[in-house]
């Protein structure tokens, strides 16, 4: 499938489209691209949606050199897939980082967004410790470092491609100006996402896995996110790790199947 881009302030947003239905966009976390979705995409096309698998600014085929890439900035960035492409309605799954933009997207323009999910979302700034702090720094500025802890992140199930997927990330990482880009992702802005969560009125679901080495509780994290919402549930995905859509993609199409078809039936 050929690499659509859409125009934006400061540079431009990759995206490919799979399939014929409702749209469903996705967006990916900080360090990974499109490809992230390789193995949920054929699945939610067999279901009847058309699919958007976007590359966040700064990542994948998207540019470099952004003045932001902060997570309200990335909303704007989906929601101009959206309109590229006929305007949808659709619905907006973010996993990680990207979790923060759809919830932003959502409040900008209800219009375009029928629905939100969120996937290994944190609710809370990290405070690190001076070791965590250097730790994460040292990561954040090398490709290698980054696709080593982006291992981790896989503690029970790993795709049969996950070798093959990793070195090309690490390779895409490698090129001029995308570690920024990562840290770029990452850097404290004001407002959080929480802080305009109140304000989504469309219907939001929030996933989170079981085996999820980002959170000391993970259900207990997707609580907290689902309360955050006027009109929201929180389902976990047994034995899946932060990438559930990568680990356990056919328990997450299942819940996310179930989610759609509530929507559709709005």
């Amino acid at each position: 499938m050929a690499v659509s881009f859409v125009a934006r302030d400061g540079g431009r947003v990759a995206y490919e489209v799979h399939g014929q239905g409702p749209l469903v966009v996705l967006s990916h976390g900080m360090g990974e691209n499109r490809h992230s979705y390789r193995h949920l995409v054929p699945l939610l096309v067999s279901a009847g949606y058309r699919v958007a698998s976007v590359d966040v600014r700064g990542h994948g085929d998207s540019s470099v050199g952004w003045p932001s890439y902060a997570p309200a900035e990335v909303g704007t960035d989906l929601l101009a897939v959206v309109r590229d492409l006929g305007g949808g309605p659709a619905t907006l799954v973010g996993n990680s980082s990207s979790g923060a933009a759809v919830v932003f997207a959502a409040t900008e323009a209800p219009d375009l967004v029928e629905g939100i999910v969120l996937v290994g979302a944190f609710v809370e700034q990290r405070k690190l410790n001076p070791f965590m702090r250097l730790a994460l720094g040292a990561v954040l500025r090398s490709a290698r470092l980054f696709g080593l802890f982006h291992r981790t992140l896989f503690p029970v199930h790993r795709p049969d491609d996950d070798t093959e997927y990793r070195t090309a990330m690490v390779a895409a990482l490698r090129r001029p100006g995308r570690m920024a880009a990562v840290r770029g992702l990452i850097v404290p802005v004001e407002p959080y996402w929480t802080a305009v969560a109140p304000r989504v009125q469309q219907p939001v679901l929030v996933l989170m896995g079981t085996k999820d080495p980002d959170f000391a509780d993970p259900a207990a994290e997707a609580r907290a996110a689902r309360r955050l919402f006027p009109v929201a549930e929180a389902r976990m995905i047994s034995e899946a790790g932060h990438y559930p859509h990568a680990d356990r993609p056919e328990a997450m199409a299942g819940e996310l199947a179930e989610f759609l078809a509530v929507i559709d039936r709005a």
